[in-house]
């Protein structure tokens, strides 16, 4: 998990602590509850953290997708749509009814990843920041076929 942390952030030039202190970081935050962690693939090749909160607006629990990061070698396999399903279904379990996040105007990619799960772009303002796009989406209950395929969101 650390290490697909710190690769993400160094990919987008970001600050980063090491690994190894990634590591404590992400034992400690599994240790209190306060954020869940998936890993997708075999090396692993991707990682989401969600985190949550009660909203104050609605009284109901908001999810906040803080990372979602694949590898570059496997993406576009179907990886990053199979970690934010999966955030998605780890949210509703845990009883949110909303999941934000953020995203950077220029990934093309990611931005429509988002929007294929139905995340609406919340900036409010064409004027607005450029560099972050906010996004939210409703955390509906979907059904399934017996084979475990989602069919509809309601």
């Amino acid at each position: 998990m650390a290490r697909l942390l710190h690769d993400f952030n160094t990919e987008f030039d970001d600050a980063v602590p090491d690994v190894g202190l990634l590591s404590q970081r992400v034992a400690g935050f599994i240790e209190r509850d306060e954020a869940i962690f998936l890993l997708v693939g075999d090396a692993p090749d991707g990682m989401a953290e969600i985190r949550f909160r009660p909203s104050l607006m609605t009284g109901e629990l908001d999810a906040y997708l803080e990372e979602l990061y694949v590898a570059p070698p496997r993406r576009g396999q179907g990886l990053g749509r199979a970690l934010l399903e999966g955030a998605m279904e780890a949210a509703r379990e845990r009883g949110a009814t909303h999941m934000d996040l953020g995203t950077s105007e220029a990934d093309v990619a990611a931005r429509a990843l988002y929007e294929r799960a139905g995340f609406t772009n919340r900036e409010g303002k064409p004027d607005g920041a450029r560099d972050v796009r906010l996004r939210t989406r409703a955390l509906g209950r979907f059904t399934r076929d017996l084979t475990g395929n989602q069919l509809a969101w309601t």
